[in-house]
């Protein structure tokens, strides 16, 4: 997996069109200070987490059990998250499988004290369902 930031980059964010986000909203939480990086940003590895926590609430519903994450595609963050922005983290199941699915995480960030919102990043997780024992197991139809 690779994790980059347009700014370690040293290039500007990708004009891209602004859609709105696509799927359920499934997290949301506000970012606070102790979730910062040395450059006073929000830690991406929490933007990460807030994600695997969302997939993890979308495939379990899906699976109608446990699952665990086994992957996730590569991820650009297209823009910071400061303290007080508002994360809000959107899940979309794409595909499933026998025991497997992927969901689609996008990961937008409400501004500090405004309406406007921004996608930070977005993945495609993996998630098998799994047993009591840890096993794979069939995800039902």
């Amino acid at each position: 997996m690779q994790v980059s930031s347009i700014a370690e980059q040293g290039a500007a964010a990708p004009a891209e069109p602004e859609e709105a986000p696509q799927g359920d909203l499934t997290v949301r939480t506000i970012a606070m200070p102790a979730d910062t990086n040395a450059n006073g940003d929000i830690f991406g590895g929490w933007v990460l987490s807030q994600m695997d926590q969302a997939g993890g609430i979308a495939g379990v519903e899906r699976a109608r059990g446990r699952v665990v994450t086994v992957a996730l595609d590569g991820m650009t963050f297209l823009r910071p998250v400061s303290v007080g922005d508002v994360l809000c983290v959107y899940t979309r199941v794409s595909h499933v499988g026998r025991t497997s699915m992927k969901i689609e995480v996008e990961a937008w960030a409400r501004r500090f004290r405004t309406q406007n919102r921004e996608r930070v990043t977005r993945a495609i997780f993996t998630f098998v369902a799994i047993d009591d024992e840890g096993r794979p197991r069939p995800i039902p139809t």
